[in-house]
Formats: C-alpha cells, structure tokens, sequence
C-alpha cells in the first residue's frame, strides 16, 4: 500500500466534495447515540435510549457495565446497542478485550468500538495489533460487529493510512476515528484518509467533537458511514449543542 498515493487521493476528494442532502430520518439512521462520560448514571442512560427510540437512532453507545440495562430499554425495537472494548486507552490485554467483548455481547451488545493499542502500534509491533484485533472478532464472530479505533489525533497521515490497513486485515468492519478522550476528535481530513485507504472494504465511522449538522455532513460527504456523537438529537434538528 502507498501511503502517499493513498493521502494525495483523500486531499483530490476534499478538493472537490459537496456535502449530501439527507433527510432528518436518513442522518438519524447514521448516528450512534453516545453516552461515555465517567459520571454517567442509570437515569442518564434511560435518557439517552428514549431520545434515540424518539429519533430512531442508529444505535445507542454506552459502557459495558450499562449494556443490560440499554439491552433492555431498546428490546424490540430498531436501536441497537453499542459498546467500548478496552476503552479509552486501548492498552488492556488482548485476553482482557476478549472477555470484555464476549460479556458485552451476552448482556446484548451487537455492535463492540474497541481501542487498537496505540503503544504497540507506535512502535511498529504490526503483528501485535492485528492479532489484538483479530482477537476480539474472532470471540463475537456472527454475535456483533467490531469497530475499532486507532486515535487519529495521535498518528501521522502515513501511520493513519498504515493502522487501516491492519484494521482491514484483521477482519474488522469498521475504523473509527477517535475515542473522544484523547487529543482530538474527528476531522474531515482524517475521515477522507481513512475512507481512501479502507478502499470500500471496510466502514468508517467518525467520533469526537462532532457538535453540528454541518459538522456531520462533512463527515458523511468524505466518506463516513456512521457517526458517534453525544449530541445526536441537535444534529437531527438542526440545532446546535454547546
């Protein structure tokens, strides 16, 4: 893979993106309604799977620890329930990340965001953060699908378009742009990166800071698919959250 082929495509595709007219129905169906914070409570999460039931969210994103409870509060119905593996560092053990993924999908988790190890990946143990990922697929293979987060605001363009790949390899389903405990959030540069080096093979979702309409469009236009947001209800109706 080039990686400067790759960041050059993405550059050509901002140079001439327009952004998509979805309907408030068509964005609400791309958004994971989330709620990470450390303090969030039961309450909190009883709010937040009614707004997403209210506006037919994609799917909520809550810790692990709250899965039966979401589970629970969205059982049939279209929202599904979204979790985070090894989250927010990524630095856990892959045994750890397996057996957090295979509570989650037992308590009602279909969809897993796990953090790649950003470390091991610094230092280019490739073979370790394949193996990582490939870990946590394999253990919910057919019970949910695997997003995994590789940090953009910590990489380099080249190491972005390197960390896809490995994603790609290790039979994930999405790549996610952040955590939104880190540095930065999503930007638009990074989304249309990682779309060009994910080549339509696999999904992306952006995450982190994304606050506004126009925001998540942006998004959309340079090629995310899905976008995790706390701020899911103003970006449906246009409003902006502070």
């Amino acid at each position: 893979m080039d990686a400067a082929h790759i960041i050059k495509e993405a550059e050509a595709k901002l140079a001439s993106m327009s952004l998509p007219s979805l309907q408030e129905k068509d964005l609400a169906k791309r958004i994971d309604h989330t709620l990470l914070k450390p303090d969030a409570t039961s309450q909190d999460i009883e709010r937040l799977c009614q707004e997403a039931l209210e506006y037919q969210f994609h799917a909520v994103c809550v810790h692990p620890s709250f899965v039966r409870l979401a589970s629970t509060l969205l059982q049939n119905s279209s929202v599904t329930v979204c979790t985070v593996i090894g989250f927010p560092l990524g630095a856990t053990s892959t045994g750890a990340k397996m057996m957090e993924a295979d509570l989650a999908v037992r308590d009602g988790a279909t969809e897993l965001d796990m953090v790649m190890h950003i470390g091991r990946f610094k230092e280019r143990d490739y073979r370790y953060v394949r193996k990582d990922i490939e870990a946590v697929v394999k253990a919910t293979e057919g019970a949910a699908i695997t997003k995994v987060i590789i940090e953009t605001a910590l990489l380099t363009d080249e190491e972005k378009v390197w960390a896809t790949k490995i994603v790609v390899d290790s039979g994930a389903h999405f790549v996610k742009t952040s955590t939104g405990f880190g540095p930065g959030g999503a930007t638009v540069r990074d989304v249309a990166i990682l779309s060009a080096a994910a080549g339509g093979r696999i999904q992306v979702k952006a995450a982190g800071g994304i606050r506004t309409p126009e925001q998540a469009l942006q998004m959309i236009a340079a090629g995310a698919s899905r976008i995790g947001t706390s701020r899911g209800p103003a970006l449906v109706t246009g409003g902006h959250a502070s």
